[in-house]
């Protein structure tokens, strides 16, 4: 299989949770509302990160932007990372997924990699 494929492939997989988690936003019944109420976010709140999440999955999946879009995803899965913690639930899936969005955007971009991991290129 070719790296180009992996990569689709890899791409396809983050922008699917991603997207999904949105979707789940812009269409909260209310069992959704009701958890989100429980972390202190209202019905508007809720469709704005619901926003955040797709302006930012457009950003990874674009190769030009894929980067700005890594960490966009990447600051807003802190955000649930810490949300969790705040309210005693399990981080377990938010720092699955985070570490999933690494390893794909280290693959994708390389030269990420040589940033983040060896300092100057």
């Amino acid at each position: 299989m070719s790296k180009k494929w992996i990569n689709g492939i890899l791409t396809t997989l983050v922008a699917f949770v991603f997207v999904g988690s949105a979707v789940g936003k812009f269409m909260a019944d209310a069992e959704a509302l009701k958890m989100a109420e429980s972390f202190g976010l209202d019905a508007t709140t809720n469709y704005a990160l619901g926003v955040l999440e797709i302006v930012a999955v457009l950003l990874f999946i674009l190769p030009r932007t894929g980067i700005l879009g890594t960490l966009l995803l990447a600051a807003y899965m802190g955000g649930a990372i810490a949300t969790h913690l705040e309210h005693g639930e399990s981080v377990l899936i938010p720092c699955v997924i985070q570490a999933v969005l690494w390893t794909v955007a280290l693959y994708r971009f390389p030269e990420l990699g040589t940033r983040l991991l060896k300092g100057k290129p």
